[in-house]
């Protein structure tokens, strides 16, 4: 029997890029949806993969790519006009032969959410569960990993680890390892046993950021400790760093929430055991990757930099959300409310296993 094609878009991000590489181990037939051919995309058509090019917001482009597929896995794109791209894969899949689909939105999605990307993944859900005649499974969870560890180099150089969550506690999913990958291919391999559902993908414990703080240092092998920053200081070192406008539009209400405690609501579950069958990586494990990584490594040149980076984030000007948010025609909503303090939310939330069909 032919083995059905599957299709990964964003097959050179992290999930979708994870993705593509265990259904490539387990010798699937993988379509890999791309923006662009570069080293990442090689490496996949090199281990087998159908490499297309093409764009999530050309509906004509999605249509070739899900020609002949059966199943695929969608990440949405970070984007103002995400909803766009969900609405072109949504029409495109509907007069195609697409049998099962596997997508990742957030733990937050909320339509009355200060963040627009957090309500955009609202509506990307209710677009997509409407999809008829297709097994679909959505995967939302909650603050990654390795967003966490974006700042090793600052506890491997400074013994500093700046996060602006407080007191808060979280079970992050390792996600550019293989965990909420394990689950979107599980959920590809056997569609009729997750039909219907949602997963929340978290790791195996919560954590405060001082606990992580002393995992890092365990791994790097000296003292480190949480440095607590205020969400404005936080957003300029995401700035000095690179961070997309879109992302950073969003950081602000997403570090707001973990302050609050959203991410501790539900965790940790036993998603990633039981749809996988194996446990979920602790987070010492992602930290261990990180540490051993060559931006860790203790030398003068490397401890310099991060001293000059480290006090560059002072000159930094603090990103201006609203100021962004109209520069990019995006709608504000009179009456914004945060997921935790949104009854609904909190009524869909707070059970053990969620569903949004």
């Amino acid at each position: 029997m032919t083995s059905p094609i599957i299709l990964v878009t964003g097959a050179t991000g992290r999930t979708g890029g994870a993705v593509a590489e265990l259904l490539l181990d387990q010798g699937a037939h993988v379509r890999a949806l791309v923006r662009t051919h570069d080293g990442r995309s090689e490496r996949l058509r090199r281990r087998g993969a159908d490499v297309v090019v093409g764009d999530l917001f050309d509906a004509t482009s999605v249509t070739e790519a899900l020609r002949g597929v059966r199943r695929a896995y969608l990440v949405p794109p970070w984007h103002p006009h995400m909803l766009d791209a969900a609405a072109a894969f949504a029409a495109a899949a509907r007069e195609s032969d697409l049998e099962s689909l596997v997508w990742l939105t957030q733990w937050l999605a909320n339509p009355v959410s200060p963040s627009p990307t957090t309500r955009q993944h609202h509506l990307v859900d209710q677009i997509l569960w409407m999809l008829p005649e297709v097994a679909k499974t959505c995967l939302n969870p909650g603050y990654f990993a390795d967003s966490y560890l974006q700042t090793m180099s600052f506890a491997a150089h400074l013994g500093l680890f700046p996060s602006p969550t407080g007191g808060s506690s979280n079970a992050p999913p390792s996600n550019e390892d293989e965990d909420i990958a394990r689950v979107a291919v599980a959920a590809l391999n056997d569609p009729a046993r997750h039909a219907g559902r949602t997963y929340r993908p978290t790791g195996p414990e919560l954590l405060d950021a001082a606990q992580m703080a002393a995992v890092i240092g365990h791994v790097l092998d000296r003292p480190v400790r949480h440095m607590d920053l205020p969400v404005w200081m936080f957003l300029r070192a995401a700035k000095l760093s690179g961070v997309s406008p879109i992302e950073l539009l969003n950081l602000g209400p997403y570090f707001t929430e973990h302050r609050r405690g959203t991410f501790a609501i539900g965790a940790p579950n036993d998603d990633v055991a039981i749809v996988t069958g194996t446990p979920a990586e602790p987070f010492a494990a992602t930290a261990a990757r990180y540490a051993a990584m060559p931006s860790a490594a203790r030398t003068p040149t490397l401890t310099a930099r991060t001293i000059l980076r480290f006090l560059r984030i002072g000159l930094t000007p603090t990103p201006n959300a609203a100021r962004r948010a109209r520069a990019l025609q995006l709608p504000q909503l009179a009456h914004p409310a945060l997921s935790i303090d949104t009854p609904d939310w909190q009524h869909r939330h707070a059970r053990p296993d969620p569903q949004t069909a």
